[in-house]
Order: C-alpha cells, then structure tokens, then sequence
C-alpha cells in the first residue's frame, strides 16, 4: 500500500512513539500528585509545554494542553463568545470563512442560533481571504475573527499577519486554526500576532488525541468560559486526569518539527511537484485547484475532469488517497471547500486530496503516478 492520505502520511514518527513509552509503563505517575513519581510526570509536561510554546516561538504558561484542534477551536471561539457575554460586552459579530474547518463553522452556527451575528468573509478561487471584504465586514461590533493558516483540502496557505491587523484595527480578536500549517511551514505566534492558535499532534506526527491553544498572555490575560468543569488542571480550562504519555508526544513532535522543518519541507515539494508533474504532463484534462505558489509543502487537490474520485479510487486499491477532508466523510455533498472556491458540483466529485509526508519516498511517487494514469487512461476510454 502507497500511502497519499494526508492522514496516513502523518503517522507517528517512531521517535516520538520511543519518548512517549516510558511514561506508559515505567513513568506512570499522576501529574497531580504530590509524591516523586509526580513529581516526575509533572516536570514530563513541563517540558512538553515548553517544547510547544518553543514551536511556536510562544511562553509555556500561554499554552493550553487539549484533546486536539478541534477541542482548541471549540474552547477559542464558545469560551470567548461566552466569556465576553458574561462580562456584559456588547460586540456580537463573529467573522470567518465558509472554507473553515467543521469544527470552525459548528460552532459559530451554533452561536447563531444564539443569536450572535455570524459574517463569512468570501475567498477567490484559489481560496484566498478576500482582504478587501474582510476590512469592510470586520467592524466595531466584531469580537472574533477566526480564519484557518492553511487549508485541509487545497493547502492555500491565508496572510494571518494582515487579517490579525484588520481585526485588531477594530479592537477584535483574532483567532487562528493552524492544524494544517504546524509543522509544515514556520509559524510564529509574535510575528503572525495572532490572539488564540490551535493545533493538533497528529497533524505533525505526534499522536491522536492530544492537541493545544495557544492564548497570548495566558488564561489569566486572556480568560475564556471552560467547555467541561469538573478540575483545576489546564489552568482549570479542561479538567481531568492529564494524558502524560500523549503531551510527551506532542512536545517531542513538535521538537523535532521546529529541527527538521525545513529540510522536511524542501524535500516534501519536490515530491509534490513530482508527482503533479507526471500527473499533469500525462493527463491533460486534469488541473489543479488553489494557489501554486502559496500554499502547503506536503498538498496536491487535483481534479480529473469527467472522472469521478470514487470510481478512480475503485481503481487504484494499492494507494490510499483522500477526496476531501476526514471531517467531512460519510457526506454525500460536494466539498463545501471547493464549492466556494468555485468548482461545480460535479468537478467536486471529480477531485482527489493527495497529501505526502516526512515518510514519503521517491519511489512510492513514481509508481503512484503510474498507477493513477493509467487508471484514468483506463476509465477515460469506458466513459468514450
């Protein structure tokens, strides 16, 4: 099996399954405890949050230990929306894209049903913010911006560094998803100057289930309204037992991320050009969705237009290929992604997601292109 799932190419990185399993067997103590082996485990964390905070050129006490981007996201935007409530603010518009992860737009749905005012800022066809809309529909009733660093399906990599000041020149916040770009482009919390920041470890081969919010100046600079309650831990925005062996994953992860960056980086693009390359040369009805030149090292979103993705798939049993978001599975609608990007309903059926990794090789390109045009020269003929 060749693995093009953007996924499958994050497996954990077998360096940070070795630092998590001590803490597994040997180090299992409670983080809480108030003897040596927690004592242990707690000085474990630490390190793990300064390993984190470090990767995002952040302070430790600014980062939030979470399941995952999609608990960040929640905490970020219901905790502020919640939080500002209480305090008797009266800014009651949130601003994002419809591009967002799921776990972007439930949530500001579900504040619309609150009656908050939820404005989506349009992008162009590449999938870039509309910077022009977005001057005009972040006003002074604006409490949260939230817009994604890169996005999951065509990887358009958003100028978070303008959008941060539009929303600040209104006095809002600005709140980033940045799962898809932690580990994959340099990202810097200061220079960015962004107010909130999610990310999730198996996005940069660390493991599932464990995740952090960046909050500028820490919960007390920053206070949020707490999803669960029930413990003090996390600064008592998420209590529970903490999942040492997970955070030590996370914070090795992301070490190695912030040493191997950009060799990982430069390696992963000429694969991706490779592989379009002998796509795209091969298969001239194919093309490609988003922005070339600005967007994530390890992302392809091709369309093979008047072939649908599942009956290439159907056709490809060796390699394990993506046809949109893993958040969005089981839909029977097009990718809302490249429907506001423009593509038809039925282009949108027709468009795979590649996504290659820091395991990816030179050969498994070549053989997966191969195999994909000739599936396609295969189905190209049935369908004439």
């Amino acid at each position: 099996m060749i693995y093009l799932d953007n996924h499958a190419t994050t497996a954990c990185d077998p360096r940070v399954v070795q630092a998590m399993l001590p803490f597994f067997t040997a180090h299992y103590g409670n983080a809480a405890s108030p003897h040596g082996f927690g004592f242990q485990a707690a000085a474990a964390v630490a390190q793990a949050r300064e390993e984190v905070a470090s990767l995002l050129g952040a302070q430790a006490e600014e980062i939030i230990f979470t399941s995952g981007a999609t608990e960040a996201n929640n905490l970020a935007i219901l905790g502020i929306a919640q939080k500002h409530q209480r305090l008797g603010g009266r800014r009651r518009r949130i601003v994002t894209t419809a591009i967002e992860h799921k776990s972007v737009t439930e949530p500001c749905q579900y504040l619309a049903e609150l009656g908050w005012d939820i404005i989506y800022v349009p992008v162009n066809q590449k999938g870039i913010v509309d910077e022009q809309e977005a001057t005009k529909l972040i006003t002074d009733d604006t409490l949260l911006v939230s817009i994604q660093a890169a996005n999951s399906e065509i990887g358009t990599i958003q100028a978070v560094q303008r959008l941060a000041a539009i929303a600040h020149e209104r006095g809002a916040l600005l709140h980033c998803d940045a799962a898809q770009a932690i580990g994959k482009i340099s990202v810097s919390v200061t220079d960015w100057e962004v107010d909130l920041l999610s990310l999730s470890g198996h996005k940069l081969y660390g493991p599932k289930g464990v995740g952090a919010l960046f909050l500028r100046g820490g919960a007390k600079q920053l206070p949020l309204v707490p999803l669960m309650r029930g413990g003090t831990q996390e600064y008592a925005l998420r209590p529970g037992t903490t999942p040492v062996p997970l955070l030590i994953g996370l914070g090795m992860a992301c070490h190695l991320a912030e040493a191997e960056l950009s060799e990982d980086r430069d390696r992963i693009i000429q694969l991706r050009d490779d592989l379009e390359g002998r796509i795209l040369h091969a298969l001239p009805f194919v093309r490609r969705n988003g922005c070339e030149q600005n967007r994530l090292p390890n992302n392809s979103s091709l369309t093979f237009s008047g072939i649908e993705a599942d009956a290439l798939l159907a056709n490809l049993p060796n390699l394990a290929i993506s046809t949109g978001s893993a958040c969005e599975a089981g839909s029977l609608d097009p990718s809302r992604v490249l429907i506001n990007i423009g593509l038809s309903s039925s282009d949108a059926f027709c468009t795979l997601r590649f996504g290659l990794g820091r395991f990816t090789t030179a050969d498994e390109v070549e053989h997966a292109a191969h195999q994909i045009v000739t599936a396609c020269t295969k189905l190209a003929l049935l369908l004439d």
